[in-house]
């Protein structure tokens, strides 16, 4: 087991954690303004990771990952939070708020890139080393691989309800398609094509954006 990628993807686990509660964070607050009240209700508008952590999807399966990616030399990350229950009929403009709940999720996943360039840009002016580490890209393009991963058009990710709305598909025909869910993202993600897409996708747009910034990213 190589021990450097153990606690890179350690690291990469905690920021995992911290980017799954800013993306539940971000639905649930949207949902709120606009007019459903229930994630409030529930305690969802928040940034505690405890009010956002689904067990598996969040701790263990990461866990699991990064223990195989230690053991096989290649890590990679991806799992979910505890989704934020939504009562479509609180909205005031449904088809559209449906949207822009759903799209919030990896829209902050996107903030949270710029972010994060944003901190070792200042590092790197003001000689702060803890963020001009390694640590810091990767951790960007983690969030970026989920902005990418979450906007896939498979229920329940957020792509499949962005995508629903825009075609105007009926609660009925996204509810069956929803009970094969669980199946058709178990396959989406054993895809190596999936995968090396979404890495290609996280990979180009981090180099977009460092160069904003000033930077040309050597390829590690």
């Amino acid at each position: 087991m190589d021990t450097g990628i153990l606690l890179d993807g350690l690291i990469q686990f905690l920021g995992f954690i911290a980017f799954v509660a800013f993306h539940e964070f971000a639905h649930a607050w949207v949902a709120v303004r606009c007019g459903d009240d229930t994630p409030r209700l529930q305690g969802r508008v928040t940034l505690d990771p405890i009010a956002h952590i689904d067990w598996f999807g969040t701790v263990l399966l990461p866990l699991i990952l990064v223990f195989m990616g230690a053991a096989s030399g290649q890590l990679m990350i991806f799992g979910w939070g505890k989704p934020v229950q939504v009562n479509l009929n609180n909205l005031r403009h449904r088809r559209r708020d449906d949207i822009l709940i759903s799209a919030a999720g990896p829209v902050m996943n996107f903030l949270l890139a710029i972010l994060l360039l944003g901190a070792m840009k200042i590092g790197s002016l003001t000689g702060i080393r803890l963020f001009t580490s390694n640590s810091f890209l990767d951790l960007t393009q983690l969030t970026l691989f989920l902005f990418f991963f979450n906007l896939l058009p498979v229920p329940p990710l957020d792509g499949a309800h962005v995508l629903r709305n825009l075609v105007g598909m009926s609660d009925e025909v996204y509810q069956q398609i929803s009970r094969y869910s669980f199946m058709l993202f178990i396959l989406v993600m054993r895809s190596d094509a999936v995968g090396n897409m979404l890495s290609t996708f996280s990979g180009m747009a981090l180099d977009m954006l460092a160069r904003l910034f000033g930077w040309e990213l050597v390829p590690r």
